[in-house]
């Protein structure tokens, strides 16, 4: 029987996770905290096992098997916090032929000294991985889901109207984020909850492997927060950090920028866009950095101290935002159909195109995000030109726009116009 709470709101990763539990002995769930792992774990286990309860905790320490036999699937929540559960879970697949016996999640990536020292096996085969992410707007309700990519790619999306929306409810949307918990908040309390994720993330879990400086890190994710959506390099980074540090912060920033990115890394405080690399004329043009974004752009905001009308009072801020909220929703539709997001940029000419999605089958489409719409002129040229440059063509060129209620191919392009919160998968 489905351990389901009644109040669950479906996600697209339920698919994922039904197909996987059909095909692996176990299923690993990775993702940040709050996003929904255990609920949406809970939908399709018949048990669970809590890891972060202190008697559960020290019953896992006297012998695994107490806790691995519980009616199947089983969810062990929060596995790392005692990582041998990983290869004593491989081994409890290796004793069946039955598939879907557990489910795991986790909040926070072991470092590579755990990795080496408490795991012996990576698990292929038997624990497939899903990344989980904050909701996307079209699983909160926010987006109508008239405009959906599959129908993009096959040429088959009509020309309609959307529900209007106004800069003030956008600029809620991204202050407000993803998190399941902060669906139902009145607007006016929104900020609250991607607030305590920082302020969590600076008290207590950047300091769980070992003590880092809770200063640096506030100051590292300002200057993420400030160059979110871009390609900004460490280099970037440290200067925008040593403009706030004295001279001691700045000496020792160098040497732990690598340390304190990767922790952010770990907790899945950030989940960067890789460059797109195929395709074009020019190969040794390509830009390879990634463009960096938080998981979700309200943890931007909130490190920032940003508020709807601080947004609407900067629209270059307002726009860097917009793209973040874009790029979170299309990775989160693209790992639903298979593919994956990428981002393109010509190191020499500077042609940039903000997301690239690839199909599974080696299709690709490219995608402009633009705020406005007295924008999409420019991006449709952008998007044209990278048409040209490109040896195979993309299958269907798009911009995504904040402030419109259009939904339109182009007829003289053939590019498509859709607002964001029409979009689904």
């Amino acid at each position: 029987m489905s351990l389901r709470k009644k109040e669950y709101i479906d996600r697209l990763v339920d698919k994922k996770i039904e197909e996987y539990l059909e095909v692996f002995g176990a299923v690993s769930i990775e993702g940040p905290k709050w996003c929904g792992k255990t609920w949406a774990s809970l939908n399709h286990a018949n048990s669970m096992v809590l890891l972060d309860e202190d008697e559960i905790r020290e019953k896992a320490k006297l012998s695994l098997d107490l806790i691995l036999d519980e009616e199947r699937p089983e969810l062990i929540d929060e596995w790392n916090i005692i990582p041998e559960v990983w290869d004593a879970v491989r081994r409890k697949c290796d004793e069946t032929t039955k598939k879907g016996n557990y489910l795991l999640t986790c909040s926070t990536k072991l470092t590579d000294e755990e990795q080496k020292e408490k795991i012996h096996h990576s698990g292929a085969g038997r624990i497939g991985k899903i990344q989980m992410h904050t909701m996307s707007l079209y699983e909160s309700g926010d987006s109508t889901g008239k405009a959906s990519i599959q129908d993009m790619l096959n040429g088959t999306l009509k020309n309609q109207l959307n529900d209007k929306i106004t800069l003030q409810k956008l600029a809620n949307l991204i202050i407000r984020g993803g998190w399941p918990s902060n669906i139902k908040t009145p607007e006016d309390k929104i900020g609250i909850i991607p607030k305590s994720y920082i302020e969590a993330i600076l008290d207590k879990d950047i300091h769980d492997d070992k003590k880092r400086d809770k200063n640096k890190m506030s100051m590292l994710l300002k200057s993420l927060a400030r160059n979110e959506s871009t390609i900004a390099n460490k280099k970037t980074l440290l200067k925008d950090i040593e403009q706030c540090a004295n001279e001691k912060e700045i000496i020792e920033s160098r040497t732990t920028i690598d340390d304190y990115l990767d922790v952010l890394n770990r907790l899945h405080i950030t989940e960067n866009q890789n460059a797109y690399s195929e395709n074009y004329r020019s190969p040794d043009r390509l830009g390879k950095s990634v463009k960096r974004h938080f998981t979700d752009p309200s943890l931007a905001c909130a490190s920032l101290d940003l508020t709807k009308d601080k947004l609407i009072d900067d629209l270059k801020t307002f726009g860097f935002m917009f793209e973040a909220l874009v790029e979170r929703d299309l990775k989160i539709y693209m790992e639903y159909l298979g593919g994956k997001l990428f981002h393109f940029r010509d190191n020499v000419t500077g042609l940039e195109v903000d997301s690239i999605l690839e199909f599974s089958d080696g299709e690709y489409a490219a995608v402009e995000i633009k705020l406005g719409f007295h924008e999409v002129d420019y991006a449709k040229k952008s998007l044209m030109n990278f048409y040209d440059n490109m040896i195979k063509k993309p299958k269907f060129m798009c911009v995504v726009v904040g402030y419109t209620d259009v939904i339109a191919q182009d007829p003289e392009t053939g590019i498509y116009i859709v607002p964001i919160t029409a979009l689904k998968p």
